[in-house]
């Protein structure tokens, strides 16, 4: 039903406007009349309609001014104008009020129930893209708070996160390329008493959907859910013009303390609180990290970071950057990004401690130490307690920088070598067992649950490695090797074809025959015959 007001204030306009619309439009309008413009606007509160036939000269409120009336109150009318007078400057000034079209009268009969058959269609077409825009902002509210929880999981637990973090941002909105981690804890024991600490969370997990709203009200986060008696919270941050940093800190300290006094109130809850460091995105994890250091080492309700003795401090021209960036090249094995950190770190060390050559053997033997130690921590290394006998009399007889530069570089290699080395041996190892396994059981009823089992792998991460190493999923190399033996034993002996089938094991035969001539083109018996 499409609702129709029609203002005019000749009563016989009226009604031909109402004839015409339940002629041609019959049991589809709802339909009222107004005679004057102050008639129409307190109809159009009332109606609300859809469309609006409106004449321009009517006493008192002209049509003109009832429309713009009209218009603050309802978006999504369609006007159309119908004058016995075709001035220009009428039409000039409907046009900006969204009138669709201006009819002269007398009414052309066509012309009108083509308009107003027009209308209808704008009318619907505006329904359906309200019914749309209603529809996806639904979809998104319910999809809203899983993407929440997908980024503050992924900065707690994700590896590949920094890789991420883009993605996110731009799912979420954020537009601030910076932030912080809170941690909010509400299990404290008391007295020693664990059950009142789990009490205590129970209490907010009850209550986490308030709790959720508090803390929107007071800042702008992103809100992951209640693990135990902790809750993650990532705020993105945009210090404010002339700001500083311990500006921004006590700022920051004084609205989550307020926020615990707030729930600790409401829900008879202790809350605590630890804040992370302003850091980019891709090092959340980092700022996280830092805030349950501040829960654990602070005895006041909230405490951030930087006000505890908790963090490395750094001399400002430390390449802080540079080291960040070798060390995550090398636990990727990749020689050429961890080279090229290398050569920034020690050309910083070069420009600027040259007549400190022991410091820079130092900080050469540290980081080749850890190297290693990434090394064996990834499993691309064994540990043998000699195998660094040498390396302080050789770092120690290096007078010449270039010498130890070469030396540096050379166990960086050797270790990135050997962390990527071992990730492709083992993928190829395990790949290459599974596939002459298959080979030599083809024969059997195999499924990717009993493969993964043989060796040790969940079934997702072998098919996601079997296909990555061999360019074929795990049922069509089966399905391939099947086949290659089908066609060997069609070719060279007299078996019939269902003797064929379970020989290389199928238990179906008309699977089998399917099969077949879906790989090989032809049905088995059709094979044999063109042999």
């Amino acid at each position: 039903m499409y609702r129709i007001l029609l203002a005019d204030d000749e009563g016989i306009m009226l009604d031909a406007m109402r004839f015409l619309i339940e002629e041609n439009f019959p049991g589809r309008c709802e339909l009222a009349a107004a005679k004057t413009g102050r008639a129409a606007i307190e109809q159009a509160e009332r109606f609300r309609p859809d469309i609006a036939l409106v004449d321009i000269q009517m006493p008192g409120i002209n049509g003109l001014e009832a429309m713009r009336e009209m218009r603050r109150g309802s978006l999504g009318t369609v006007f159309i104008v119908v004058s016995a007078y075709n001035r220009f400057d009428y039409a000039r000034e409907a046009l900006p009020l969204g009138v669709m079209e201006y009819l002269n009268k007398p009414l052309d009969r066509v012309k009108f129930v083509d308009t107003l058959r027009r209308a209808m269609q704008a009318v619907d077409e505006a329904q359906e893209k309200r019914s749309l825009d209603l529809a996806l902002r639904e979809k998104l509210e319910t999809a809203g708070p899983v993407i929440e929880n997908g980024l503050i999981f992924a900065i707690l637990f994700r590896g590949d996160y920094p890789q991420e973090a883009g993605k996110f941002r731009e799912l979420l909105g954020i537009g601030a390329a910076q932030g912080f981690m809170i941690v909010f804890d509400c299990g404290e024991p008391q007295g020693g008493d664990i059950s009142a600490a789990m009490e205590a969370a129970a209490r907010l997990q009850e209550h986490f959907g308030e709790f959720r709203s508090a803390v929107a009200q007071r800042m702008t986060c992103v809100l992951g859910p209640m693990m135990a008696s902790m809750t993650a919270a990532y705020v993105p941050w945009a210090p404010g013009s002339g700001e500083t940093e311990y500006q921004t800190r006590v700022r920051v300290v004084e609205t989550v303390r307020a926020l615990c006094h707030e729930v600790g109130d409401q829900f008879g809850v202790r809350l605590h609180a630890g804040i992370g460091t302003l850091r980019p995105m891709e090092e959340a994890a980092e700022s996280y990290r830092e805030a349950l250091e501040a829960i654990r080492y602070s005895t006041v309700t909230v405490a951030h970071a930087r006000d505890l003795p908790i963090r490395c401090e750094y001399a400002s021209d430390y390449p802080v950057d540079t080291e960040k960036r070798l060390f995550a090249a090398v636990l990727k094995g990749s020689v050429s990004e961890t080279l090229s950190e290398a050569a920034s770190f020690y050309d910083w060390m070069a420009n600027n401690y040259a007549d400190d050559p022991m410091d820079i053997r130092l900080k050469v033997i540290e980081f080749v130490l850890y190297a290693e130690h990434l090394g064996y921590k990834s499993g691309g290394m064994t540990y043998d307690f000699r195998s660094r006998a040498d390396y302080l009399p050789a770092v120690m007889g290096m007078e010449d920088l270039g010498a130890l530069r070469y030396w540096f570089y050379g166990k960086l290699r050797a270790v990135c070598h050997n962390i990527r080395t071992k990730k492709e041996e083992s993928s190829r190892g395990v790949a290459a067992e599974v596939q002459d396994y298959i080979r030599r059981h083809y024969a059997d009823d195999l499924s990717l649950d009993d493969v993964s089992y043989r060796v040790n792998i969940s079934p997702y991460y072998f098919s996601k490695l079997f296909k990555n190493e061999t360019g074929m999923n795990f049922i069509d190399y089966l399905t391939e090797v099947r086949m290659e033996h089908a066609k060997q034993l069609l070719a060279e002996t007299d078996r019939s074809v269902k003797e064929i089938c379970r020989a290389v094991g199928y238990s179906d035969p008309n699977y089998f025959s399917r099969s077949f001539k879906k790989n090989v083109g032809v049905t088995p018996t059709e094979y044999k015959e063109g042999l």
